[in-house]
């Protein structure tokens, strides 16, 4: 008996030890992310403007204003734009430019290094220097600046996420590529299969695991952007590039209307949490079936 308990104060040392290690991330996850989350839960059932320390209750009004105010749906249309066109087109591009530099030749390296540099630029960088391309250099060719007219400014935000992001896109579905082994591609050959046979049959079943992992990386991106929206084009022009981020930003700052502010930020954490588990679900539950 005395040898097992000396075994068990042993385990619960160890197991102190190990939680003392995750004990300042998970104090640190706290300050930052459980308890404003919970005060902003709060602040949803006021009409408080984020000075004033007067904070009146108002019940359930927020909440009904939200699903009554038609100026949200401009917001949301953009956002599902931006969401829709980035995720398409990284991944795709991100496979293809993978698929491309899979194969060693001269210069591949150099190829890869351009291709990635971009990820390591900071989103409010990338803004001003697609602003100074858009701008400056669209000028020199006669053409305008796609973040001037109302239906082509979300087309040029998205052209920016797409610069930046396709590098980290293309690494994870090269590395996924390196793990398929060629004997699959050399007895489709024999068998007569043709280019898009085996990239349909062999390709995407086997890299599978790297859709289940881009996908709602940049789903999640595409529903947070704020970044592009508030440094290129401040949600203009007549908020055609307004994204819900940039939206939620507006009413919690410049217009001082935390309450309904904050609402609609949960409203939408909430809808983000469950369609990324949708989604996530979805593509695991097709990646065993592949």
């Amino acid at each position: 008996m005395a040898k097992l308990s000396d075994k068990k104060k042993r385990w619960i040392k160890n197991e102190v030890k190990d939680f003392s290690f995750l004990l300042p991330s998970l104090v640190i996850f706290i300050i930052i992310i459980i308890i404003p989350l919970i005060s902003g839960i709060r602040y949803t059932f006021t009409d408080w403007n984020g000075m004033s320390k007067d904070i009146n209750y108002v019940g359930l009004k927020n909440y009904i204003t939200v699903f009554r105010d038609k100026d949200l749906l401009l917001p949301i249309r953009n956002t599902a734009i931006f969401t829709l066109v980035t995720l398409v087109m990284i991944n795709a591009l991100g496979l293809g430019l993978a698929m491309m530099v899979e194969k060693e030749f001269k210069g591949v390296n150099v190829i890869k290094s351009i291709v990635f540099i971009p990820l390591v630029v900071s989103l409010v960088l990338v803004s001003y220097m697609w602003m100074y391309v858009y701008s400056d250099f669209f000028g020199m060719l006669g053409w305008s600046s796609p973040l001037i007219s109302k239906k082509t400014v979300l087309l040029g935000l998205c052209a920016m996420a797409i610069w930046k992001e396709a590098g980290l896109a293309m690494m994870i579905y090269l590395a996924a590529l390196k793990g398929v082994s060629s004997d699959y591609y050399e007895a489709a050959t024999i068998d007569g299969a043709g280019f898009w046979a085996k990239f349909k049959n062999i390709t995407i079943p086997m890299i599978a695991p790297a859709f289940t992992y881009c996908i709602p990386l940049w789903l999640a991106g595409g529903l947070r952007m704020y970044d592009y929206s508030y440094v290129a084009t401040q949600g203009g022009p007549s908020h055609a590039s307004e994204s819900m981020a940039y939206y939620i930003y507006q009413y919690l700052f410049p217009f001082n209307k935390v309450g309904y502010g904050q609402t609609v930020a949960v409203l939408y954490l909430i809808f983000c949490i469950i369609l990324s588990n949708v989604i996530t679900r979805m593509l695991r539950r097709r990646e065993i079936e592949l």
